[in-house]
C-alpha cells in the first residue's frame, strides 16, 4: 500500500514521541494534528512540520484523509475520542491505560473487533528486547513452573527536576489530579509494570489486593486549578491464573531512580532478572547448574522493533498486533479492582 497517513489526536508532551517515532519509519506520514488548544496545536504542528490541524475529532473525521490514528489524549478522553475513529474504520494506536475504567475499556475493545481494524495499546516497554526474550524463555519452560515474582516501576520526578518542574508544568500537574483524568501512579505507570510482569509470567491476574497512597505536595493539596488528589504510590499483591504469586509496586518518590522498571521472576528450575534502566534493556538468568551456586549471568538479547513500527507494519499487512485493546481492557479490569481493594481496606478481590 502507499504511505500510511497518521492523525495524532492530542498534541501534549507524549505526542512529540509519537511524531518523532513515525518520522523514523519508512512509508508513514503524519498528516494532521488534533487538539482543543489552538496554541498548543500550532506549536506542535510547527515543530514537526505538519500542515493541517483540527480543533476536534469530528472536524478531522469530516476531512477524513488519514488511515490511522495515534490517540495521545489524557486517560479519561480515550474512550470518547477513539470510538468515532473505530466507527469510521480507522486503525488506532491508543496511549495507556486504554480507558478511565474497565467498562469503557471493554467497550473500546468490542468496538475495535466489530470495526475489524488494527488496534493497539501503547504499552511502550513492550519495546524492550529483554522483556520479549524473557517472555519467550518462560513460555519455552526455561525456568520451569512459575512460582513467585517481584516487580517495580520507580520514578522520582516529584523529588527532583530532571524531567521539568512538576509544580508549574501542565504535562505533570494533570497526572496528579483525578478531575483532570488521571488514575495517578496506578494508571500512569502501574499499568506498565502490571503488563511487564504478567506478560513475562505468561498468565493473567486471578486476584488482586492493593494499597494506594497520596502524599501532601502543596498547601491545601492544590496548585492552580489542579487538585492534587491522585495516588503517588501503589503497592499491589497478585495471584496469577498459573498459580504464581507476587508483588508489584510503583512510586514517583523513588529518589535516585529516573525511570526504572525491574522484574525478578522465579520458577521450579531457575530465575530471570529483567530490567529497564538508564534507557537500557537488560536480562540476567540463573539456570541449570548456576542455580546450585546462586550464580547469575548476563543474557544477550537481539533488538526488536518499536511499537510504532509494529503498528504501521500491521496496518500495511492488515493483521492484528499485540498488545491489542483486549489486553488493555484486561489490564484495566485489574486497575479498577486495585482501586476498589484500596477503598475496602486492601481486601483481596477476584479478577
Amino acid at each position: 500500500m502507499s504511505d500510511v497517513r497518521v492523525l495524532i489526536v492530542g498534541t501534549g508532551g507524549m505526542a512529540n514521541t509519537h511524531a518523532e517515532s513515525y518520522a523514523k519509519i519508512s512509508g508513514v506520514r503524519v498528516v494532521a494534528g488534533v487538539d482543543t488548544d489552538p496554541a498548543r496545536l500550532a506549536a506542535f504542528n510547527q515543530k514537526h512540520d505538519i500542515s493541517l490541524g483540527f480543533g476536534s475529532v469530528m472536524e478531522a473525521l469530516k476531512w477524513g484523509e488519514f488511515d490511522a490514528v495515534s490517540n495521545v489524549t489524557p486517560d479519561a478522553i480515550h474512550h470518547r475520542t477513539t470510538l468515532p475513529m473505530l466507527a469510521a474504520g480507522k486503525h488506532v494506536l491508543c496511549e495507556k491505560p486504554l480507558a478511565a475504567n474497565a467498562t469503557d475499556a471493554a467497550d473500546m475493545a468490542d468496538a475495535a473487533v466489530r470495526a475489524g481494524v488494527v488496534n493497539m495499546v501503547n504499552l511502550s516497554y513492550r519495546d524492550g528486547p529483554a522483556l520479549v526474550a524473557a517472555a519467550k524463555m518462560v513460555a519455552d519452560g526455561a525456568i520451569g513452573e512459575v512460582r513467585h515474582f517481584e516487580a517495580s516501576y520507580l520514578q522520582s520526578w516529584l523529588t527532583q527536576g530532571a524531567w521539568g518542574d512538576w509544580r508549574t508544568e501542565d504535562q505533570w500537574l494533570w497526572r496528579l489530579s483525578k478531575s483532570h483524568g488521571s488514575m495517578g501512579v496506578l494508571g500512569d505507570v502501574g499499568v506498565h509494570i502490571l503488563d511487564y510482569a504478567t506478560f513475562v509470567a505468561g498468565a493473567q491476574a486471578a486476584s488482586v489486593s492493593c494499597r494506594l497512597t497520596t502524599f501532601e505536595k502543596a498547601e491545601g493539596g492544590k496548585i492552580g486549578n489542579y487538585q492534587l488528589d491522585a495516588n503517588d504510590s501503589m503497592n499491589m499483591h497478585l495471584r496469577l491464573t498459573n498459580g504464581a504469586v507476587g508483588v508489584i509496586h510503583a512510586s514517583r518518590f523513588a529518589s535516585g531512580h529516573l525511570n526504572d522498571l525491574s522484574l525478578r521472576i522465579f520458577g521450579t528450575m531457575g530465575g530471570l532478572d529483567v530490567r529497564f534502566s538508564q534507557n537500557k534493556s537488560l536480562l540476567r538468568a540463573s539456570l541449570g547448574s548456576d542455580v546450585l551456586e546462586g550464580r547469575w549471568i548476563d543474557v544477550p538479547v537481539p533488538p526488536i522493533e518499536t511499537n510504532y513500527a509494529r503498528f504501521i507494519a500491521a496496518v500495511k499487512a492488515g493483521v492484528q498486533v499485540a498488545p491489542d485493546f483486549a489486553r488493555g481492557a484486561e489490564l484495566q479490569r485489574v486497575l479498577d479492582l486495585a482501586v476498589q481493594s484500596d477503598a475496602e481496606g486492601c481486601r483481596d478481590l477476584p479478577v
